[in-house]
């Protein structure tokens, strides 16, 4: 299969709010909890060019995935630092899960004043219909794979903070060590055994069953006949 050019900017279009807001809502609550860290780093704004990581940019473009560049903070500098952080981290994938939210819910208004919208000439899915179901799938997907209590995610910082001290103490040192081996595990493992695809089950499948209650119709037919992302 050759390179998509299509597909790669209406994924990168999708991505790039979806990625945005996520930091955006990380920098923001953490200043409002008292750290001024993130606006140091000019990172409480909605401008992508902010937040864009060059790697994860150009995995956009090339892959179906990326990301953006971490938002620094100084949990030191918050009012309440266990609250605090557990409400920083959450916020990102919160802003995720109310974007896939407002597109589906997007999608299920123009599909209910314009039925036809779903359907080319050809039978094929529009482009439209296709984009707005990518962008409810993408964020839901986001939200699940980010709440994963594995480093570098931000499950892990909701995690170490939620437990009792001494076992958030062990479970730090235990994400330090092996979290990330751990997370690349899970993913090697589901792209080689599918039948162990953890992520299928826990992200991807919650993510597609969101959507389609939210959206009333059945987005992954709608994106996958579309026929442009990939």
């Amino acid at each position: 299969m050759g390179f998509n050019l299509v597909g790669s900017l209406l994924r990168f279009l999708a991505l790039l709010p979806a990625l945005t807001v996520h930091e955006f809502c990380h920098a923001y609550s953490a200043r409002r909890a008292g750290d001024p860290t993130p606006e140091m780093h000019g990172r409480v704004t909605l401008n992508p060019l902010a937040h864009l990581d060059p790697i994860g940019t150009l995995a956009i473009l090339f892959l179906p995935v990326g990301w953006a560049k971490p938002v620094p903070i100084n949990p030191t500098n918050f009012r309440h630092p266990s609250r605090d952080i557990i409400i920083t981290s959450a916020a990102g994938p919160l802003s995720n899960l109310v974007q896939g939210i407002v597109w589906s819910l997007v999608l299920r208004v123009l599909i209910a004043a314009s039925p036809d919208v779903i359907y080319a000439e050809n039978g094929a899915t529009t482009v439209l219909a296709g984009f707005l179901g990518f962008m409810a799938l993408i964020n839901f997907c986001l939200c699940l794979f980010n709440l994963i209590p594995l480093g570098p995610l931000d499950g892990h910082h909701i995690m170490a903070y939620a437990l009792p001290y001494r076992y958030g103490v062990v479970y730090q040192e235990f994400n330090q060590r092996f979290g990330m081996m751990v997370l690349l595990g899970i993913i090697l493992l589901g792209m080689f055994v599918p039948c162990l695809d953890v992520l299928a089950w826990c992200v991807a499948l919650p993510a597609y069953l969101a959507g389609r209650l939210l959206a009333g119709v059945d987005i992954g037919a709608i994106i996958h006949g579309c026929g442009v992302f990939w």
